[in-house]
């Protein structure tokens, strides 16, 4: 029997990449997304590569739609893993000198309150079946503050601090959780950002280094690995000197499309 995947986020990005790349193993697919056209066309690609898909155009911060559309589609036959993948970026705008308020609490309500929203729905079931797996998409960001956008920043550093405490609480019950820590990758949400994007992978190769950190179960699959042990190392930097070499990271962020 096929494996039975939700990806939430999957109209575009590493949603999309990870949905395409489980489609060539003839995954049975859910997947969920905001805009209905680029939703359908990955599916319809997905379809092409032989994957079952169905679709779901949800928002992850409607917490009782997206809790029923889950129900339903594990009650068909029960999920073996979930991407929750939802997730925007923030920052200052150019010419700004702050991220924009509504933005800011607009992102923490679909970046954490969203995933949220996407692990607990079936929490229950994987625990009583004794398996299945949890794939948090967090960032490198969650690994230092960034200036330009404390919001991300905070939400990453949240979804790694949760998806890490997860997998302890529930390495017992026999399901597994890993938390995923790009850097910069080549994305339409990463083209929002203006400014210094060192170490750049393409999309696909990403979601091929996700795909086998989830099939071994790894705690975090940092990608790339080297940006990530950079970041990672400055984040332990005193205070002073965290600042200051943070200053040639500098950005701003445009307006979303």
């Amino acid at each position: 029997m096929s494996r039975r995947i939700i990806i939430t986020g999957a109209s575009s990005g590493i949603g999309k990449a990870l949905a395409l790349r489980y489609a060539l193993d003839g995954a049975s697919l859910g997947l969920l997304g905001r805009n209905q056209e680029r939703l359908d066309a990955v599916a319809n690609a997905c379809r092409a590569l032989g994957a079952e898909v169905a679709t779901g155009v949800l928002d992850v911060r409607s917490r009782e739609d997206l809790s029923r559309w889950m129900v339903d589609f594990d009650y068909a036959a029960p999920v073996d893993l979930i991407i929750a993948n939802a997730g925007v970026m923030e920052g200052t705008r150019p010419g700004g000198q702050i991220e924009p308020p509504d933005a800011a609490y607009a992102l923490m309500e679909t970046n954490v309150l969203g995933l949220l929203n996407t692990v607990q729905p079936l929490l229950p079931a994987m625990m009583k079946r004794g398996r299945g797996q949890i794939a948090l998409i967090g960032s490198i960001a969650g690994f230092v503050p960034l200036a330009d956008s404390p919001s991300y920043s905070a939400s990453k550093a949240a979804v790694l601090t949760y998806g890490l405490s997860l997998r302890d609480l529930l390495e017992p019950h026999g399901v597994g959780v890993s938390v995923i820590c790009p850097g910069y990758i080549s994305t339409p949400m990463m083209e929002r950002e203006n400014g210094p994007k060192p170490f750049v992978m393409p999309v696909d190769k990403a979601a091929e280094i996700i795909a086998r950190g989830i099939a071994r179960n790894k705690a975090t699959v940092v990608l790339p690995r080297f940006f990530g042990a950079m970041t990672r190392i400055s984040g332990m930097l005193p205070e002073r000197i965290r600042r200051w070499s943070n200053k040639s990271f500098r950005f701003t962020v445009g307006d979303p499309e």
